[in-house]
């Protein structure tokens, strides 16, 4: 394919609520999306780069915007052919900016995909027409509020529950979830709060009967996740940790977590989460599909990715109503048992609804060859 624009467009959506982790409270998704023309069809991605600050990631919409209009998409344009096969590699003289990069290659996969009026599942080996969908839950002003709001998320039929936890907001919340729901898979994301100083707290979460403790630690301390995960029996998740494959392959090889959440969005795209996969499967490591507070079209491309075998676990694809009143695109709902279904449409298989869409655009600009 030929490149031929790129348009940059600035969104952002309110919350219906608050989301509240250990690193800060968000109140609206902002993001960049891209809508990236060629001479056989058009492909979107979104980036999930923070919008204030680089919080979560080095990255954030403020270094993401320059870089893609400035950097990346020049380089785009400049090459004669460019494909699934061959963007990464335009891109490589770039080092690190996963986020801003995955944009770009999504919406070329995308683009590539919809030319050949194939599926992004279909294209990834995917094997499943609906995936297992939990919910991330923020951390709430009191036990009580927390206990109503999972006893909701319940009741909608998601079927895993991850609380958010922070120093001091942890095993007391934790244990009253665990006493009134005893049987139901509950995990807990600490968002890297947490130093080996407080393993009690952890040796104290590994008395609760967690599916997975996710990225308890700094996310750059692998050989500190090896020795946490050798003083507990709970499974260890990392997340922050992994941004490559070369990074999934050393944490397991130093016994720094049995599971891995794969964040297309955050580890550089479509094909490198494929990879990740792949390696994680050839070492029998579970995977499942986090969820960084995505529009439909992100949320598209994340349901496509858990279609793949080794996504053995229910991940944080949740429902569009579960953020939004209004998605960008028509809404992702929850079938009855806590299922969502896998598009099968051409490349992501949805598109922005042209006037949700302009409702939403905080700024634009279209760069061309």
């Amino acid at each position: 394919m030929k490149v031929l624009e790129v348009e940059l467009i600035h969104v952002g959506l309110p919350l219906k609520s608050p989301f509240r982790t250990s690193f800060g409270a968000s109140t609206a998704k902002g993001c960049i999306l891209v809508r990236l023309r060629t001479d056989v069809a058009d492909g979107w991605g979104e980036c999930v780069a923070d919008d204030d600050y680089p919080g979560f990631s080095g990255e954030w919409i403020g270094g993401a915007w320059p870089l893609l209009r400035d950097v990346l998409i020049p380089a785009l344009l400049r090459a004669d052919d460019v494909s699934s096969g061959t963007v990464e590699d335009v891109l490589a003289f770039v080092r690190g900016n996963p986020m801003a990069k995955a944009t770009l290659i999504d919406a070329v996969v995308d683009a590539e995909l919809r030319a050949d009026d194939r599926s992004l599942a279909a294209f990834l080996g995917g094997e499943r027409d609906r995936v297992a969908c939990g919910v991330s839950v923020g951390i709430a002003d009191s036990a009580d509020a927390l206990r109503q709001r999972v006893d909701g998320y319940l009741a909608a039929g998601y079927q895993r529950i991850k609380l958010k936890i922070a120093p001091g907001l942890d095993v007391d919340r934790v244990a009253a979830i665990r006493a009134d729901h005893p049987d139901i898979l509950l995990s807990v994301d600490a968002n890297a709060a947490y130093t080996l100083k407080d393993a009690e707290v952890f040796l104290a979460l590994d008395k609760l009967g967690l599916l997975m403790i996710e990225q308890p630690l700094d996310h750059e301390d692998l050989v500190q996740h090896a020795e946490l995960q050798s003083r507990i029996t709970t499974d260890l998740c990392l997340d922050e940790s992994i941004r490559s494959e070369a990074d999934a392959r050393a944490a397991i090889g130093l016994g720094a977590c049995r599971i891995i959440n794969i964040k297309q969005g955050r580890v550089g795209g479509i094909l490198e989460s494929r990879r990740i996969h792949d390696a994680c499967a050839a070492a029998h490591v579970p995977v499942w599909c986090g969820g960084m507070l995505e529009t439909g079209i992100g949320r598209a491309t994340n349901l496509a990715l858990a279609s793949m075998s080794n996504f053995k676990l229910p991940g944080d694809t949740s429902a569009s109503s579960r953020y939004f009143e209004e998605d960008l695109t028509e809404p992702f709902e929850l079938e009855p048992g806590g299922w969502m279904r896998v598009p099968t449409g051409a490349g992501i298989g949805v598109d922005p609804i042209p006037e949700r869409l302009s409702a939403c655009t905080i700024r634009g600009e279209r760069i061309r060859s």
